[in-house]
């Protein structure tokens, strides 16, 4: 077998797949990044900077050790914004398709009810799915960006050129929930400003659906008894956390001076549905996140690890793990033998994989907070946010990250490539390797609790 033979075989698992092709991202993004034309004049670009703005970037993040706009060059922003596109589209046509190969290996009869059942994704070919995934994105980042740069260059006398540049990136970068602007406070300029801050939040809302839930949406929005579990509980979860995280940010920071406290009232509730939307992990801020009360962090701690919808742009367990394990937690909690949501029923396989993915990014988190608390000063709290919305690939930060040793920034280069590449390889290597028992040992209860 020839050595190219040899290095193909062993990437065949498609876990593996995903990682090699994150990280080669990472390093090719690494390397323009490092390039002294990437860089504006007057500043200087280390190899930890450059790999640390490329992975934030790939893997769609948000995090920044340097100030984005003052520091990289034309050409150094532009190369963000493709890394920032290729993961976006690159996460929603990887899941979307792990879907289709999870799928194919169910039996003929279960593939036949699967079909029937969601009549979308099981009966579509591979090039049609990419195909729409690439046209649902481009059209959705293509409209925001034209509301943000007509909206520049009226209300705020951008030329021209630069408004249409200032829509185009902001535009990816909400709708792939990236993280990054090219103002040094995020969005905290526009915080009073509906006609900026509403289509980025729709943006970032739309892109952590998930292609398979907005597909099933343009297809059946007037039959919602047909929808699937997935989309009954995206959405469900994601109204449910929306509404709750306003309200929560809303009231807690309301008489913050030095964050919703000076703003007139109505301004207060935008900037607090904007607050809530940004930590399914769209990691843009029009409020101060540094000057946040306690309570608010540790509500956006939990919003950045439950994370956005499956196959979507956001990171975290995602709003259908964390739901799944709510309908599972309700039917023990009724002593129920059978799990259901709607008029569907949960398969065993199904749960385990929820509880898996969840214990094991609780794990994650848990390790990497003890182990930046270890290198830093900080307090726990602000330390924790940090991890989470690394791993969550949020990209939010009370701002300690450019002060990190760099023991702390490459740990949170490595939480942010686990956040990113992890959940998409765990859910396939647990689905792809289901196997069935051929024999059954004695059953035992040990005491729970």
């Amino acid at each position: 077998m020839s050595p190219a033979a040899r290095l193909l075989a062993r990437f065949q698992h498609p876990a593996q797949i995903v990682a090699v092709a994150f990280a080669a991202a990472i390093a090719v993004g690494t390397t323009l990044l490092a390039l002294p034309v990437a860089t504006a004049p007057g500043e200087s670009t280390g190899a930890l900077t450059a790999l640390f703005t490329a992975t934030t970037a790939v893997c769609i993040t948000g995090l920044a050790t340097v100030d984005t706009a003052s520091h990289w060059s034309p050409f150094g922003q532009v190369v963000i914004l493709v890394l920032m596109q290729a993961g976006g589209l690159g996460i929603m046509t990887l899941a979307t398709l792990f879907a289709l190969l999870v799928s194919g290996r169910l039996g003929l009869r279960a593939r036949m009810l699967a079909q029937a059942e969601t009549k979308a994704l099981q009966g579509t070919g591979l090039r049609r799915v990419v195909r729409n995934i690439v046209l649902f994105s481009l059209c959705s980042e293509a409209v925001v960006a034209a509301v943000l740069g007509l909206r520049l260059a009226l209300a705020y006398d951008e030329p021209a050129a630069r408004a249409a540049y200032l829509g185009i990136f902001h535009a990816v970068s909400a709708f792939n929930n990236g993280g990054l602007a090219l103002w040094p406070d995020s969005m905290m300029r526009f915080v009073a400003d509906p006609w900026v801050l509403l289509p980025v939040a729709l943006a970032v809302v739309l892109g952590g659906l998930g292609f398979p839930v907005v597909f099933e949406l343009v297809r059946a929005w007037r039959r919602p008894k047909t929808w699937t579990v997935l989309t009954r509980i995206t959405l469900g979860v994601s109204a449910a956390l929306l509404a709750g995280g306003t309200l929560l940010f809303t009231i807690v920071e309301w008489h913050n001076p030095r964050t919703l406290g000076p703003l007139p009232d109505q301004t207060k509730f935008l900037a607090g549905f904007f607050t809530a939307v940004m930590p399914r992990s769209g990691g843009l801020n029009a409020i101060d996140i540094s000057q946040m009360r306690p309570e608010s962090w540790l509500a956006t701690d939990i919003l950045m690890f439950i994370g956005a919808g499956s196959a979507g742009t956001g990171g975290g367990i995602k709003v259908t793990t964390f739901g799944l394990l709510a309908f599972v937690m309700w039917a023990e909690l009724r002593g129920e033998d059978r799990v259901n949501v709607g008029h569907r029923r949960l398969a065993g396989p199904v749960q385990r994989q929820a509880l898996t993915i969840a214990l094991l990014s609780v794990g994650l988190v848990a390790l990497g907070t003890f182990v930046l608390l270890s290198l830093v000063p900080y307090a726990l709290d602000r330390v924790l946010l940090e991890v989470v919305s690394a791993f969550g690939t949020v990209g939010l930060s009370t701002g300690i990250t450019p002060h990190l040793p760099p023991g702390g920034q490459l740990l949170l280069v490595a939480l942010m490539f686990v956040g990113r590449v992890g959940p998409l390889t765990v859910f396939s290597a647990l689905a792809l390797r289901e196997r069935t028992r051929r024999y059954e040992l004695p059953e035992e209860r040990p005491i729970v609790g």
